[in-house]
Formats: structure tokens, C-alpha cells, sequence
């Protein structure tokens, strides 16, 4: 007798709890029209009567929750509403009818325990109604993460094309306005080093394109020059390792994706330090110097050829007196001073020197050309043998000093 009732007055009931809903969050009537009636009303109607089945059956039989309640869970996240607002109109719904089915309860006579079983099982029923929207509402999410990150990596894909085309700007503009990301004028690209396999990704901003499918992770950071920019970078990217270009025009992306490209390299090598994401232009000297090995060496054999007669570290010790004084061109004092030592000795190194090199050390290219390997050999981790060609010398005397 109560199912009947009850039953009976599911339209009338369903359209009363329509209302009040609308009523409460005005936003849902932007909810889609499903057969000529809202979806809500549809997903209300089948509500009530999947309940009254399952209340009334005895085998318990058709226990999964009506479809239609994943896609009001989808239809939330598509709305821009959250699952807050959709549990609070839950809510509301379920205790219009349990006031309904407490007033059929009281014409029937029904006995208070089974009124109080009744309503107990209308919550239960309730937390599977949010249940169904929550996995609906987290597929949608899913979904919805997944295409943007399709369409992020086909921007990043034309943004770091080292082919320039004449659409390029054009392709980069359709492909960033269908993710709304504001075009900057200028960008940084990072090259990350993934501190374990399963790292979680930087919590960076979703101004910050990311894409975690490579096995180097790449990061185009736009207006890196922006106040408080570098700061929250280095925190949201603690404890990964990597290198930030430098900052370039929007179009120039791909070449700031090289030269952090080359940094890293320097990075894996041991030739620029690790455990954090360096800026490129704070290096520029080793990423000038340090990649172009081959050249280095051939220019250095050239050049350093008259420290082929000294001992290796009588060679060494003249090196590094070279390249301050080529730094400094300031007199024996300043240069013993950097060095640590004696001017007396700086004195005579610097003898040996103009007559090792003679009259080239007047000219301006052999003094370039002299400091630039120096420098290099000195990124390098020192002047060792790459100076003299031999082993460390032995015999450490000092060379003579002022008494």
C-alpha cells in the first residue's frame, strides 16, 4: 500500500523537487533537455522509482544507481560547478521525499522502526546517487586533462619547431587559443633531468607549458623576466635537476630550447653543477667555451704550443699567472694577490712568460685567442696536463722569491 502511494505521486514529486532545486541554485536551469524534459527531472523521476524497487524487492535485484547520475556528475565539471553544489541539491531532493514518505507513513499507520529503517536506507541510497556523479564527474575530469594535454603538446610541438615556416606564428596562435594560453612576448624553454622514474611532476602554474611524455621533460615558462618569476620557479622545481634557457621573443623559442639542451648536456658531463634547474644566462661562459671541445683543443695546441718544453707543473703554475694577468692586465701585486703568492714569483713567471711568447703577447688576437682556451681549461676542472701534455711534475720547488 505505501509503495502504491508513493508510486503514484512520483510525478507531482518529482516536479515539486525540480523547483525547489531550481529555486536554491538558480544556475541549474543551463542544465541540457534530454526527451523533450530537462535531464534533471528525468535523473529525480528515475530516482524515486529505482528506490521504490529496491525498498520493495526482495532479491535486492537492479541495485545500480540510474546512469543519468554519472552524466549530471559530467555535466558539472562541463558547467564550471563543483560536486559541493550537486550533493547539496542531493540533499535537498531526498528530504522533500522523506517528507512526502512520512506522510504516507503516518496515513498507513506505518510502525516508527520501519519508518526509521525507511529513512536509513533513503541515505544509503543517497550516498550512491553522489557516488554515481562523483566517477562521472572524475571521468569527465579526466577526459578533459587528457585533451589538454593532447592540445598542449601539439602547441609545444609547433612552438619548438627548429623549422621556421611562415605559418608558424599563425599555427602557434590557434593552437594556444584552443587551450586559452595568452601569448607572451617573450618565453624561457626548460630541459629537466627527472630525479626518479615516477616523480611527480613540478607543481608549476598552468601559464607554464609542461610536457612530462618526454624522457626529458620540457618546460616553456612564459615572461620569465616578470617580477617573482625566477623565485617561484626554483620552488616549484625543487629537487629536480635541469636548465632554463634564456629568455627569447615568443618566435625564438626553439633556441632557447637549445641552449638548455646543451646545458644539461655540460650537466650529465659534470661540467656545470646538478641538483637544480640552472639558469642559462647565469653560465654563459661555460656554454660558449665548454661545447665546442674539439675546436678548444686544437686552438689550445696551437697557442699553448711554447709550454711544451716546461715541466707539467712549472707549466701549470705559468698558465694560471697567464690568464689573471690577461684578465686583470694589472701589475705583480694584484696578480700575486689573486694568486696567493709572492709578487717576486709572480715577477718571474711573468719573464718567462714574454719569453716563451715573445712579441705575440703584443698582439691583440694571440691575447684573445690565449685567454679564451685558458678560460676554457679552467671550466674544465683546471690547467693539469692539458697545459704541459704530461703528468704532474714531481719536483714542486718554488721559483724564486725576494728575500
Amino acid at each position: 500500500m505505501f509503495a502504491d502511494r508513493f508510486v503514484a505521486g512520483i510525478p507531482s514529486l518529482a516536479h515539486d523537487i525540480l523547483r525547489a532545486i531550481q529555486h536554491e541554485y538558480p544556475r541549474l536551469s543551463s542544465n541540457p533537455v534530454e526527451r523533450g524534459e530537462p535531464m534533471a527531472l528525468t535523473a529525480i523521476r528515475g530516482a524515486l522509482e529505482h528506490f521504490v524497487q529496491q525498498v520493495t524487492s526482495e532479491t535486492g535485484h537492479d541495485r545500480a544507481h540510474p546512469s543519468v547520475f554519472q552524466e549530471l556528475g559530467r555535466g558539472q565539471l562541463q558547467y564550471g560547478r563543483s560536486l559541493d553544489s550537486l550533493q547539496g541539491m542531493y540533499r535537498l531532493g531526498v528530504r522533500l521525499a522523506w517528507r512526502r514518505m512520512a506522510e504516507i507513513g503516518q496515513m498507513i499507520e506505518i510502525p516508527a522502526p520501519a519508518m526509521y529503517e525507511l529513512a536509513e536506507t533513503g541515505f544509503e541510497y543517497l550516498d550512491g546517487l553522489v557516488a554515481e556523479s562523483m566517477l562521472g564527474y572524475a571521468e569527465a575530469a579526466a577526459r578533459e586533462a587528457g585533451e589538454r594535454l593532447r592540445l598542449q603538446r601539439r602547441l609545444l610541438e609547433v612552438l619548438l619547431d627548429e623549422t621556421a615556416r611562415p605559418d608558424s606564428a599563425d599555427a602557434v596562435a590557434e593552437r594556444a587559443a584552443r587551450i586559452g594560453w595568452p601569448l607572451p612576448e617573450r618565453v624561457a624553454v626548460a630541459v629537466l633531468l627527472r630525479p626518479a622514474r615516477d616523480a611527480l611532476a613540478p607543481p608549476v602554474g598552468q601559464d607554464v607549458l609542461l610536457d612530462m611524455e618526454r624522457e626529458r621533460p620540457r618546460m616553456v615558462v612564459p615572461d620569465p623576466e616578470a617580477p617573482g618569476r625566477a623565485e617561484l620557479l626554483r620552488r616549484t622545481t625543487a629537487g629536480w635537476t635541469g636548465a632554463l634557457g634564456p629568455s627569447v621573443p615568443l618566435a625564438e623559442a626553439a633556441a632557447s630550447l637549445r641552449w638548455a639542451t646543451v646545458a644539461v648536456g655540460l650537466m650529465e658531463r659534470g661540467l656545470l653543477p646538478a641538483g637544480q634547474v640552472l639558469d642559462c644566462s647565469e653560465h654563459t661562459e661555460a656554454l660558449v667555451l665548454l661545447p665546442p671541445g674539439e675546436l678548444i683543443d686544437a686552438l689550445a695546441r696551437r697557442v699553448l704550443a711554447p709550454l711544451a718544453a716546461c715541466a707539467p707543473a712549472h707549466g701549470r703554475r705559468l698558465a694560471e699567472t697567464l690568464l689573471v694577468w690577461l684578465e686583470t692586465r694589472a701589475g705583480a701585486p694584484e696578480v700575486a694577490a689573486r694568486l696567493g703568492v709572492h709578487p717576486q714569483t709572480v715577477r718571474y713567471r711573468l719573464r718567462q712568460i714574454r719569453e716563451l711568447w715573445g712579441e705575440e703577447l703584443s698582439d691583440p688576437t694571440t691575447r684573445f685567442e690565449l685567454e679564451l682556451v685558458l678560460r676554457a681549461r679552467r671550466l674544465r676542472g683546471g690547467f693539469g696536463a692539458g697545459c704541459a701534455g704530461g703528468p704532474e711534475d714531481p719536483d714542486r720547488a718554488e721559483e724564486p722569491r725576494a728575500r
